[in-house]
């Protein structure tokens, strides 16, 4: 059990600080930013107002009552990257399935913390 709940808060941890830098990343204005931003058809002016759609997902990710609802919600936005990654033909495993990754990482780390998700998401167990 607390194997489990160790396991759960490393692979969290994970994608949550992939998250913080992805949002700190956005205020910055860097060359990699710009660059990606025009890449992916967006005005740079849009990072920071991105990043600042992330903050409350994240906020509620982490808020143990509402760590379900924000999942859900990363789970749409990084729908919304996967798809702009799709739309300009960007390589499948390193940027199309990168979003898919980080969202693997949030629920993944939040099914082996949260006793009452595993009893709603069950892996069933193959009988003998």
């Amino acid at each position: 059990m607390k194997k489990r709940i160790w396991a759960g808060r490393i692979l969290s941890g994970l994608g949550v600080a992939f998250l913080v830098f992805d949002i700190v990343i956005k205020f910055t204005g860097s060359t990699p930013v710009i660059e990606a931003m025009e890449r992916l058809g967006y005005p740079i002016r849009m990072a920071p107002v991105i990043a600042l759609l992330e903050i409350p997902c994240l906020v509620l990710y982490l808020i143990p009552r509402t760590s379900v609802l924000g999942a859900l919600l990363w789970t749409a936005f990084l729908g919304g990257a996967t798809a702009s990654q799709v739309r300009i033909g960007e390589p499948l495993f390193s940027h199309i399935l990168f979003p898919s990754y980080v969202a693997l990482f949030l629920w993944g780390g939040l099914w082996l913390r949260n006793d009452r998700l595993r009893a709603l998401l069950p892996v069933a167990r193959q009988q003998a």
